[in-house]
C-alpha cells in the first residue's frame, strides 16, 4: 500500500509506479468517483482505445422467444 500526502492547495501526486502500471501520461484526466467513504480515480480512456478487447468472444446468447 502507497501512502499519499494531500497538499495544502488539496493536490495529489500519483506516485510513478502507480502511473506507469495504468499507463498515466500527463495531462490525462481521470475520474474521481466517492464511494464508500474512499475516493477512487479511474483514468478516462478514449472509447477507441476499447476496439478490438471484446475480439472473439461468444456472441450465441439464448433469447426469450418473445425477442427473437
Amino acid at each position: 500500500m502507497t501512502t499519499l500526502t494531500v497538499s495544502s492547495k488539496f493536490q495529489i501526486v500519483i506516485p510513478a509506479r502507480i502511473r506507469e502500471s495504468l499507463g498515466i501520461k500527463p495531462g490525462e484526466k481521470l475520474h474521481a468517483i466517492e464511494y464508500r467513504g474512499r475516493i477512487e480515480l479511474v483514468p478516462i480512456r478514449r472509447t477507441k482505445a476499447a476496439r478490438g478487447s471484446l475480439k472473439g468472444i461468444d456472441t450465441d446468447v439464448p433469447r426469450d422467444a418473445d425477442r427473437a
